[in-house]
């Protein structure tokens, strides 16, 4: 899958009001050299995301004041971030679910519990030749 090069020093920026997957993603992608941010919900990220401007974006789309579609559609409608991809996170893997993070611009879906792969995957699919 990826070696050390291809991720290193890669922003991400993991939005999940759950102190587990934070941390899960944190853990996986510091190891492949990323520099992961972390918020917990769509208010805390929309000021990181203009302070830090992260490469690449996951969202979990269930979240207290501002809900990962809310915050999609914030990034997307940005000018200065419209071109950062938004990858959405959700328990639940509903057709509806993922239509919707369509229309609100996000890149792709992945369903929790994720694994290393899939993170990795979407950050090489999305992120590749950009960084």
């Amino acid at each position: 899958m990826a070696n050390d090069s291809d991720l290193k020093g890669l922003k991400v920026l993991v939005i999940d009001d759950s102190k587990t997957i934070r941390r899960t993603a944190e853990t996986l992608l510091k190891k492949e050299g990323c520099e992961v941010l972390t918020a917990v919900d769509g208010f805390e990220a929309l000021s990181m995301i203009a302070e830090t401007a992260p490469n690449i974006v996951f969202v979990d789309i269930m979240m207290p004041r501002l809900d990962g579609y809310q915050t999609c559609a914030l990034i997307k409608r940005n000018s200065n971030f419209r071109d950062t991809p938004v990858i959405m996170l959700s328990s639940k893997d509903g057709l509806f679910d993922r239509a919707r993070g369509r229309i609100v611009g996000s890149e792709e879906y992945l369903t929790k519990p994720f694994t290393r792969d899939e993170l990795l995957g979407a950050i090489e699919k999305h992120v590749k030749g950009t960084a």
